[in-house]
């Protein structure tokens, strides 16, 4: 911070003082004199433990600027608006009076509105230090925060501030349990590497109530009532996610504004490319799934590599919808994880599912009643492969109760369709007869064939899914196993 603005400078004066991070008994002698003496004292909040202090010594009009925050849509406007009354207060004091700006703890320690208003040059500026929460937190911790290398951070922008950190950090502004649990998720990768993992929660320090409870991480959120005097001791760290994807949306950021290529790029422009890389990750997959447990070291690194570029393509997506005005990236996230909380409420409430045909069916009901279709089928991507879409369109039979017949009803329908496969194949020009399997010629079906022919396909892909296997994959497999056949015939002998 630069130095106090002098007096006698020909602006109107204004001495912001610190009530200090708990009760009265914290309030340094310098700050009373100043609200003693001051034309008019201005008290940020008083929802502080000192703020009575300021009405007991104030020997002039003392202004709450707490109905501020009621009126702004966010801190930025209150703090704006907040130097605004200060400033228009100083003005109206004139001549050798000043205001005296009240603030909770020390000024120059979390206060924005301060930082602020030094740098206005509608006014003079004096600053009475007092002490904050972290001289106490450093006490009740018995940490010495230069030797331990402890970062301050805000809790309502951990994900942001405490991306790449490792810790010791102390995160003050943790005033709901909203603010805790948002810190909680985004460690959450951590604490799953590390379950025994705690945290200690700072609560009233310096006054009768005062909490210091170290907390399991699952628990920040669920221990205490939080408020503006509660803050969290967080010793360490695993590398939180959230580094690399805020490096991995800058980066995005940053090819948009500065290559050619993705600043031409739309939604429609880049759909090809997230079926493509879709595609390619599913190709990733199936050698990881088909090799498993033994898979191999260049098999995994494809796999991470094609998650990846699928992963660009959602980041680019959400930028573009940004750009638009529309949602972010984190709107994506936030709906995911609220949508997959409402879907799981045998997880996160008291709904009971025993078996994984009980998650679905549940699934489907608050699915339909979420998205406020008519339908089951409303939703399904009529541009899904064939098999995928039959299997799919069959689970959501079985979803609403519809009899689909039996895995024998699907047996008998195969081979039905295979006896007349067997028999002369009707051609479109209305002939019949026989055709060698050697003779290499195409036959234009019928109608009646394509529909036979789509009636069984459907049943093999109805029994497949009964016998628990994905019919898009065992074909995709058989396909990729009758490939290494034609490649080793093309190679020859030996």
């Amino acid at each position: 911070m630069g130095p106090s603005a002098p007096r006698g400078d020909g602006r109107p004066r204004v001495i912001v003082v610190g009530l200090g991070p708990a009760g009265p008994e914290f309030v340094p002698a310098g700050a009373l004199d100043a609200l003693r003496g001051a034309a008019r004292c201005m008290l940020r909040t008083a929802r502080h433990p000192s703020a009575v202090v300021v009405r007991d010594v104030a020997t002039g009009p003392v202004d709450v600027l707490d109905p501020l925050y009621d009126a702004a849509d966010s801190f930025d406007d209150v703090y704006a608006a907040i130097v605004e009354e200060v400033v228009a207060a100083a003005g109206a004091v004139g001549g050798t009076g000043y205001v005296a700006y009240a603030v909770p703890g020390s000024p120059l320690v979390a206060e924005r509105s301060v930082v602020l208003l030094r740098a206005d040059p509608r006014v003079a500026v004096e600053v009475v230090v007092a002490p904050s929460f972290l001289d106490l937190a450093w006490e009740r911790l018995a940490v010495d925060p230069v030797d331990a290398g402890v970062r301050l951070v805000d809790g309502t922008v951990f994900a942001t501030e405490a991306a790449g950190e490792r810790g010791p950090l102390l995160v003050a502004q943790c005033h709901s349990r909203a603010v805790l649990g948002q810190v909680k998720l985004a460690a959450d990768d951590a604490a799953g590497e590390d379950p025994g993992r705690s945290a200690v929660l700072l609560h009233h320090l310096g006054l009768p109530d005062e909490q210091v409870v170290e907390v399991p991480w699952a628990d920040l959120d669920r221990t205490l009532e939080p408020d503006h005097l509660t803050a969290l001791w967080v010793p360490r760290l695993a590398p939180p996610v959230a580094a690399e994807l805020v490096a991995l949306e800058e980066l995005v950021r940053t090819l948009r504004a500065r290559c050619p290529w993705d600043r031409r790029q739309t939604h429609g422009s880049l759909a090809r490319h997230l079926l493509e890389e879709a595609y390619e990750a599913l190709d990733a997959i199936e050698v990881v799934a088909a090799t498993a447990p033994e898979v191999a070291p260049r098999d995994v690194a494809h796999l991470e590599e094609e998650l990846g570029d699928l992963l660009f393509q959602v980041y680019f997506h959400a930028l573009l919808a940004t750009e638009e005005g529309h949602f972010t990236l984190a709107d994506v996230a936030r709906t995911l994880h609220d949508k997959l909380v409402a879907r799981h409420p045998h997880v996160f409430g008291d709904a009971v599912a025993e078996t994984p045909e009980d998650v679905a069916a549940r699934w489907e009901v608050l699915k339909k009643a979420e998205k406020g279709r008519s339908s089951v089928t409303d939703g399904i991507p009529r541009a899904l492969p064939a098999l995928a879409l039959a299997a799919k369109l069959q689970r959501k039979a079985e979803s609403v109760g519809m009899d689909t017949g039996s895995l024998d009803d699907r047996r008998r329908q195969i081979v039905a369709g295979l006896d007349a496969l067997a028999g002369p194949l009707p051609t479109g020009d209305g002939r019949t007869g026989p055709v060698a399997e050697s003779s290499g010629e195409t036959l234009e079906a019928s109608p009646v064939t394509v529909e036979a022919l789509g009636e069984m396909l459907f049943a093999l892909a109805d029994a497949a899914r009964r016998l628990g296997v994905d019919p898009e994959t065992a074909l995709r497999g058989f396909a990729a196993r009758f490939r290494q056949r034609i490649e080793a015939s093309e190679a020859g002998p030996g």
